[in-house]
């Protein structure tokens, strides 16, 4: 079964608009195909941390199901004149796994959990044993903080040997969204890969769920304050005022203020000299093959130097460089079909970009610039008399501007 994929945009990240049995139902699909698919939970945190952290941006919006956790998305949804069904992740978890049972898939289930989390390896061993007698599954604890992490080496047992079907994984957002995304491919056994938070500290019971009417109310955060451990309701509360003050600001601001305004940007111009010759770095956009730019972002309310010298390393992941000058309001624009108002860009909502110019001297090697994935595809370095020739037809204008303000400062 083919489901033609339905979603609502809020603040950038693309969010799935089914019911219960269509998400169901698209699952199964899933399992039926030869193809592996992330599925990811979002709630109102996830969307505010994707706002400060592109990676997780990125693969949010690559994900093949993103499944809504959270009432705050359905009030925004609200706003929106829309209406999409929230499915919690451990209601997800419950149901996938009451499905495989009544249908007696012959699946193997592993489960990839934070070993410093509320519930362990063998907490969720026994839960799975008495609950689902006849599941084949294998749980190991990891280190979330370690980078990209080795299946085949993870303590507790070899997930590429024991070729599981279904991958559920407890990290935590964002930790658990970019191990997925970063070794699904080292799994190839795996249809399913979903991160599940504290999904399973729910299925043992060592948190309590709110009763059935909160949670209708959307007031399971109430709940949760007065039930969390008074060494961790600081905690708590920082996280429900992110979900009921913060998000509604930002959603606010991104759908009835950001419109009217231009988004401050960045560019960043990178250079080097070579055998008497400039040579200045350009990145080519991943979704648009041949669209060569300057690397570029926004100011996050920064000063334009220090947001220069941020988005540049960020884009590089390298800090060798030497800050040389800035010029700010150089060039402005509005987003449209030309130019380009991507859906799914963290800019989303805004009137167009105001740009201004950060312009660095490179002291590293060529081996130390590895350009960020989600943003971009490749890198080159470009002779300063072709950049005009080498940048993308709609950038030109503005690296007209901008290559002008170079030459004045290397005079």
């Amino acid at each position: 079964m083919n489901i033609i994929m339905n979603t609502i945009n809020i603040l950038g990240i693309n969010i799935s608009n089914f019911n219960k049995k269509q998400i169901l139902k698209k699952i199964e699909y899933f399992l039926a195909d030869n193809d592996q698919h992330q599925i990811v939970t979002p709630n109102p945190e996830f969307l505010l941390q994707a706002g400060k952290d592109e990676e997780f941006f990125y693969i949010l919006n690559k994900a093949d199901l993103a499944v809504p956790d959270g009432i705050g998305l359905k009030f925004a949804a609200w706003a929106m004149n829309k209406n999409i069904y929230r499915y919690t992740g451990v209601d997800l978890v419950k149901d996938i796994l009451r499905e495989l049972r009544i249908k007696n898939y012959e699946l193997r289930i592993a489960v990839v959990n934070w070993k410093d989390g509320l519930s362990n390896k063998k907490d969720i061993e026994k839960v799975l044993r008495e609950k689902y007698p006849d599941l084949r599954f294998m749980v190991v604890d990891v280190d979330r903080e370690i980078g990209n992490w080795i299946p085949q080496n993870i303590a507790g047992g070899n997930l590429v040997n024991f070729q599981p079907d279904i991958l559920f994984v407890a990290l935590g957002a964002p930790w658990q969204e970019k191990w997925i995304y970063h070794n699904l491919p080292k799994l190839p056994s795996v249809k399913i890969a979903i991160g599940v938070g504290g999904a399973f500290d729910f299925l043992i019971g060592k948190i309590k769920r709110a009763p059935k009417f909160l949670r209708a109310l959307g007031l399971e955060w109430l709940w949760r304050i007065f039930n969390q451990p008074a060494g961790k309701r600081l905690w708590r509360i920082k996280r429900i005022y992110s979900a009921v003050i913060i998000f509604p600001w930002k959603f606010f601001k991104w759908r009835l203020i950001c419109p009217f305004l231009y988004r401050p940007n960045v560019a960043c111009l990178l250079y080097k000299k070579e055998n008497n010759r400039y040579k200045i770095l350009l990145a080519e956009r991943r979704n648009e093959p041949g669209h060569w730019q300057l690397p570029q972002g926004g100011t996050d309310g920064e000063d334009l130097m220090t947001a220069g010298a941020r988005e540049l390393s960020e884009e590089i992941d390298c800090d060798k460089f030497r800050p040389i000058a800035c010029f700010s309001n150089l060039w402005k624009y509005k987003f449209d079909k030309k130019v380009g108002k991507y859906k799914t860009k963290r800019h989303t909502g805004y009137k167009g970009q105001k740009q201004g110019l950060f312009i660095a001297e490179f002291i590293g090697k060529d081996e130390d610039i590895k350009i960020n994935f989600w943003d971009h595809s490749d890198w080159k370095w470009v002779d300063s008399k072709n950049l005009i020739n080498t940048i993308h037809l709609k950038r030109k204008k503005a690296t007209e501007i901008f290559l002008e303000k170079f030459n004045e400062v290397i005079k």
